[in-house]
């Protein structure tokens, strides 16, 4: 059996233990071996296993991280934990990627603001579905939020977007505008794009796909399309929309 089912022995009991920061090269490592192996059972945020809660900080059967990773590694005789085929130093990563999401769960709890008001203003005064969609809510012409919770964008960045949206945008959120060869233009958010082709998604949500070689101009966006709310919203509005994206965990609430 593999390392998929390794993280059934993480059952809210005892508490984590005191945090230690550890390389961010080891906290990476261990969530891409969570993903590839216990997000199967527990899900990308650890949590869809009744009674279960990874981000936590607690444990069972476990009181230091030499006894976590001797069980990763060994499983525990008679019960549904197998022995994993995993080094001591992968077992080592999981276990700080289990810290980093337990030290992030805290401090995200502790963040100012009301996920419910928050979800007002989002589909509300802040009109942000008119751009963005959650669940089966909201237009495609601009990233899906559905899942932004998880996808390790920090509070302070999240702000930020809202602030300043054009300060940051990730790759995945650029705008791109072609001219083609008889002067039309179009403009969308880049889908895709190499050196022959390049496709988006426009104002209608239509996915367009054009050959560069058959387009007069094609240039990325250097604003961002996002209008910010700085000074649209209270510094309460901002925090309240905050934690309600932060509260996106690729469910509606």
């Amino acid at each position: 059996m593999d390392v998929v089912r390794f993280c059934a022995l993480v059952l809210a009991a005892g508490t984590l233990w005191a945090q230690r920061d550890a390389p961010r090269a080891d906290v990476e490592n261990g969530a891409m071996f969570y993903q590839r192996n216990c997000a199967v059972c527990h899900g990308p945020g650890g949590d869809t296993v009744a009674g279960v809660d990874l981000w936590s900080g607690k444990f069972r059967r476990v009181s230091s991280d030499s006894d976590l990773v001797r069980i990763m590694r060994n499983g525990i005789p008679d019960t549904a934990m197998p022995p994993a085929n995993i080094t001591e130093a992968q077992a080592g990563q999981i276990l700080a990627y289990l810290r980093f999401q337990a030290a992030e769960a805290a401090r995200i709890a502790a963040l100012p603001g009301d996920p419910t008001r928050g979800r007002a203003i989002f589909e509300g005064k802040g009109a942000c579905l008119t751009c963005h969609r959650v669940g089966v809510a909201g237009s495609r012409a601009g990233p899906d939020l559905s899942d932004i919770g998880r996808q390790r964008r920090s509070p302070e960045e999240l702000q930020r977007s809202i602030l300043e949206p054009g300060a940051d945008v990730l790759p995945q959120n650029r705008f791109v505008n072609v001219v083609l060869q008889d002067g039309a233009k179009v403009s969308g958010r880049l889908l895709n794009h190499d050196a022959f082709s390049v496709q988006l998604l426009d104002a209608k949500e239509q996915l367009r796909s054009f050959q560069k070689s058959k387009l007069r101009e094609f240039a990325f966006e250097r604003a961002s399309p996002m209008p910010s709310y700085q000074g649209k919203l209270s510094p309460e509005e901002v925090a309240d929309l905050v934690v309600y994206l932060v509260s996106l965990k690729g469910v509606t609430p």
